[in-house]
């Protein structure tokens, strides 16, 4: 029912510190300001992320549907599971730059929205620093994923009543499970925490070497690195993770897994949440220490997992082996 995940909202004390994160940081482009909030895109899209300076406004989660039909099984589907479902007025989708849409409460009380109709931008997207550009399009705008104080009620809602499906779960050093409605890897995961809140945000650029200058700008910056440059196990992307002004991660990650989802089974990811790096200053000294062990087991073991490439984003070197290449062309 769900086609991918198409905007977000947040709060901030500081509407300028998100000026200068989501632009010149993030690579986001800053699509109207105001005195209460601020808007970006990512892409042809009107706005991808709202940001509120209202500190008491909660987050909100914009998923899109292919059309009104889709939103309105949806809603029909939440009800059905006694979830209160609020038809979109025309200020509210205005706002939003969709045709229309609905409004409901997860769980754990966090504000959804399910809307049809995005409007595309007239004039090309323009980014707040250079770079290749964020993967969008039909994947969505990113992953999101949130802390949960009671995993089993979310996931039944979000995949019974929502209709997400399981990529793959892990179980040290946290528990966490991931969920696709596309062929991203997954747009949602749920982290069991002891408070509910959002974990993290991912956005994908097209290029390794825009998350290496962005890393670069994080490192120039005194706590912005929240986790550092590693590889994740289940999705492959190579990534970092910074902390925004509203107290959540977002996470520049590269290369990232697409999944054929017609044929997916999931399963649990046993070697941890990455190969290698990632080092998380967000769990506790133990978490760290056994995270750590894990990737050490993961370079004994020799786990591999190839490399993501789009085409034209890579190249083919010149020979697999230079010893032997040496050999032939001293022969020749």
């Amino acid at each position: 029912m769900l086609q991918s995940l198409g905007y977000l909202g947040f709060h901030t004390a500081n509407l300028d510190d998100w000026s200068g994160y989501g632009s010149r940081f993030l690579g986001m482009q800053l699509a109207e300001r105001s005195q209460s909030s601020l808007c970006f895109r990512m892409d042809d899209r009107k706005q991808r992320i709202l940001i509120h300076g209202e500190a008491d406004r909660r987050p909100i989660f914009g998923w899109e549907a292919d059309n009104a039909m889709a939103v309105e099984a949806l809603g029909a589907n939440l009800e059905r599971a006694a979830t209160k479902v609020v038809r979109m007025d025309k200020a509210l989708a205005g706002q939003r730059h969709v045709t229309g849409g609905i409004t409901f409460e997860d769980p754990g009380g966090n504000r959804l929205e399910v809307v049809y109709g995005s409007e595309v931008a007239p004039d090309p997207f323009k980014p707040g620093r250079a770079h290749s550009g964020f993967k969008t399009g039909p994947l969505g705008l990113g992953h999101i994923v949130l802390n949960t104080t009671n995993m089993d009620a979310d996931v039944a809602f979000y995949t019974e009543v929502l209709g997400f499906e399981l990529s793959d779960y892990v179980t040290k050093p946290f528990r966490a499970m991931f969920f696709y409605i596309n062929s991203r890897h997954h747009s949602l995961a749920l982290i069991e925490w002891p408070k509910r809140g959002i974990h993290h945000l991912m956005i994908e650029m097209y290029s390794l070497d825009d998350v290496g200058q962005g890393y670069d700008l994080a490192l120039r910056e005194e706590g912005r690195v929240a986790t550092t440059l590693g590889r994740h196990s289940n999705d492959f992307m190579t990534s970092f993770y910074s902390n925004s002004p509203s107290g959540f991660l977002v996470e520049s990650g590269w290369g990232g897994r697409t999944i054929d989802t017609a044929n997916w089974q999931a399963f649990e990811v046993v070697e941890g949440p990455s190969l290698w790096g990632h080092e998380r200053n967000w769990i506790s000294a133990e978490g760290r220490e056994l995270a750590a062990q894990m990737r050490m087991k993961a370079a004994r073991d020799n786990v591999r997992a190839p490399v993501q490439v789009t085409p034209g984003n890579f190249a083919i070197a010149s020979g697999e082996c230079p010893w032997w290449e040496n050999v032939k062309r001293a022969a020749e």
